[in-house]
């Protein structure tokens, strides 16, 4: 028998940086009810779905930083997402940026949730490759500071058994990282959720253009469902946000790499398929069965031979 879930891309338009947490997430609730209306069991979020893209602006004063991160989840600005998904049965993946006590101190993390269709959060993860800078660079066009305000993630790239499936999440430059979807895969994941905010230039590159910029997305996407037999859901904030552009392509990939359903707009959009879990079985248990093809040994003697050619410190 099908193992089928309805999925629903959420793709959010421009949030404005004078927009409030509130106008944001009665965004995502008109999105979510559209969802429940087309069948959906579970939507699929952006990243730093809250507020807008902050890491494009450099900042001294900690407490207008500060201003842009969430130290609860759910919290009073979120909490009617969490209640009307309990409401309609549906469960949901939120990106946003986390305040969180570790270690002895509040240290700040790029972080997605997956929250079950009861509303309660059953995953949580935080993004591990951080793009961009630290300093402030006066001369590029825009700034992309992820590592002057987050820290990476210290999770790892863990998979939950929930929803019916086995699910997995990561945060947008991470997808360009195949080892982000191998972790998954060796762990048997399903489908994978996935939100980013992702310029359509590079400040590092002008002459890029934005179909190369669509391209690159699309590529990673589409090659770690395929490797990894599993379902990718890619999910975009888009448009011109402050003065600067992000791309869209939100899209759903199928475990043979396929984009099976798109967004054809820039703004708020649902993006909806029917995602049969099974699919991802004939891949797994023959082109990509680990366990029958995979030999760790080589890979520690390929990791052997690297590091004696590599240069002493």
């Amino acid at each position: 028998m099908a193992r089928i879930i309805t999925v629903g891309a959420a793709q959010l338009g421009p949030i404005a940086r004078a927009e409030s947490r509130s106008s944001a997430v009665a965004r995502m609730l008109d999105l979510l009810r559209q969802a429940h209306a087309r069948g959906c069991g579970l939507v699929v979020f952006p990243e730093l779905a809250l507020t807008t893209f902050f890491p494009r602006w450099y900042f001294e004063d900690q407490g207008e930083i500060d201003a842009f991160f969430e130290r609860a989840m759910p919290n009073p600005d979120t909490q009617a997402l969490f209640d009307e998904a309990a409401r309609l049965g549906i469960g949901f993946y939120l990106g946003y940026a986390e305040l969180a006590e570790r270690d002895g101190r509040v240290r700040p993390f790029n972080t997605s949730v997956l929250v079950d269709r009861t509303g309660k959060i059953v995953g949580k993860y935080r993004k591990v490759h951080l793009p961009g800078h630290r300093e402030h660079e006066p001369r590029w066009p825009f700034q992309h500071l992820e590592k002057r305000y987050f820290e990476p993630g210290d999770i790892g790239f863990p998979v939950w058994r929930t929803l019916g499936g086995v699910m997995g999440m990561c945060i947008c430059n991470d997808r360009r990282w195949p080892e982000t979807f191998r972790v998954m895969g060796l762990q048997g994941v399903e489908l994978v959720m996935l939100g980013y905010n992702t310029p359509s230039a590079n400040s590092l590159k002008p002459e890029e253009s934005a179909e190369t910029r669509m391209h690159h997305s699309r590529l990673c996407m589409q090659a770690g469902a395929y490797q990894n037999a599993t379902w990718v859901v890619g999910v975009a904030k888009a448009g011109s946000e402050d003065g600067h552009h992000l791309i869209a392509g939100t899209c759903i990939i199928d475990p043979n790499g396929f984009i099976v359903a798109e967004a054809e707009t820039e703004d708020d959009e649902l993006v909806v398929f029917e995602c049969d879990l099974d699919e991802t079985k004939f891949l797994k248990e023959t082109t990509f069965n680990f366990e029958a093809h995979r030999r760790i040994e080589h890979y520690r003697l390929i990791a052997e031979q690297t590091s004696a050619k590599l240069p002493e410190d």
